[in-house]
């Protein structure tokens, strides 16, 4: 099969991740950058990027990029790439992209410049007046920063954080993509002892026991790509096999949330049991306060309630205080936090062990990781009540 150029748009700060996990996968050429990854790879990296791929947010084919300061630049440049290799006399290639720091800032002049351009180079290639665009969809992507364009085709559909699991959700989740950099980041086993104090509709606790049982994460949705010629459905086929029997289906994994909201409970063992995983979840309403690392070893990982995202300032910060009275620094247990606060360190009394700036949606926080079993470091000033 023939190999060509694709991305990755990510979470900022999971790059490395998804880099990383790229690499795993057989991909080539793999390049992080800024909030994306590029890499190269046939037919079948295009389909295992886009079924196990954790860190992701979707997989693009990059057409190609270049410099553009006028619609004709634009035009020309977009009109020289081969749109003929990917898209039908009769697929549908609906445009969409956006613009940042460029001198083509007007995205609807963009899109209508661009789709004028594929059109053009299509007419030539197919010899016909005009598309009736019925066909498969070829969604086309472009991003113009700093007048450099890049050109793409969306091969995954919805957004791969869409994992087929969480029809319903409770207030303000996480992104499963951030859930899932966070598990990685954890360090999570297939024989863990996992926590998540804040369940909520079990994100965290599904990831983390896909991520133990190394399901990927596409196995349950359908990708753009599974309609077009270029990608033979038996491509789909073998790699959907080779996940399944990936998946380690003797792991002793077993994840433990808790929530105050029963109806959050509730939410995520259903949630679990869509994602195949409800035999190592359990859940039940809990409070915060009766949290106790009282297992031989254990994995925290958690989103508390904070002020940008359900409670004032003041509530998000007693509620640090309190977490840091009861996650005690204990031989054989780490604790993975994430919080856009930053005095959170304070409030909750010591100071991480590692901390890792990630990006929740547009907001900014930290992921604040304690894993040593002393509490040696502390605030001179101490936390505050």
């Amino acid at each position: 099969m023939n190999t060509f150029k694709m991305v990755c748009p990510c979470l900022l700060g999971v790059e490395g991740l998804v880099g990383n996990e790229l690499r795993e996968m057989g991909a080539e050429c793999v390049e992080p950058q800024n909030g994306r990854v590029l890499f190269e790879g046939d037919a079948s990296i295009l389909a295992r990027a886009n079924l196990c791929s954790r860190y992701s947010e979707r997989v693009l084919v990059l057409m190609g990029s270049f410099r553009a300061t006028s619609f004709e630049e634009l035009f020309q440049g977009v009109k020289k790439l081969p749109w003929e290799n990917w898209i039908g006399k009769k697929d549908k290639f609906p445009v969409k992209g956006s613009s940042l720091n460029s001198k083509l800032f007007s995205v609807p002049d963009c899109q209508s410049i661009i789709k004028k351009a594929i059109v053009e180079r299509l007419k030539l290639h197919y010899h016909v007046p005009w598309f009736e665009e019925t066909g498969a969809v070829y969604q086309v992507q472009f991003l113009l920063m700093k007048d450099q364009v890049s050109v793409m085709i969306d091969t995954s559909g919805a957004g791969l954080h869409k994992r087929g699991y969480r029809a319903n959700s409770v207030t303000a989740p996480i992104k499963e993509t951030l859930a899932a950099a966070m598990v990685n980041l954890s360090r999570v086993r297939p024989d863990a002892h996992f926590i998540d104090p804040f369940c909520g509709s079990g994100t965290i606790l599904i990831e983390a026991a896909t991520y133990a049982m190394n399901i990927a994460p596409g196995l349950q949705r359908h990708f753009s790509a599974e309609g077009w010629n270029h990608v033979p459905s038996s491509v789909w086929k073998q790699e959907r096999e080779r996940a399944h029997a990936l998946i380690r289906s003797d792991s002793k994994f077993e994840g433990f949330g808790y929530d105050i909201d029963g109806a959050a409970v509730s939410l995520a063992l259903e949630n679990a049991k869509k994602a195949g995983v409800i035999a190592h979840i359990h859940a039940q309403k809990r409070p915060l306060s009766e949290f106790r690392p009282d297992a031989p070893y254990g994995v925290v990982v958690c989103n508390p309630p904070y002020g940008e995202r359900l409670l004032d300032t003041r509530e998000a910060r007693e509620i640090y205080t309190e977490m840091g009275k009861l996650f005690l620094p204990v031989h054989g247990w780490n604790y993975t936090i994430i919080s856009p606060d930053e005095s959170f360190e304070e409030f909750f009394g010591r100071p991480a062990d590692k901390r890792r700036k990630l990006y929740n949606g547009m907001l900014k926080c930290q992921v604040f990781q304690y894993f040593k079993s002393t509490s040696s470091h502390s605030f001179q000033k101490g936390s505050r009540e």
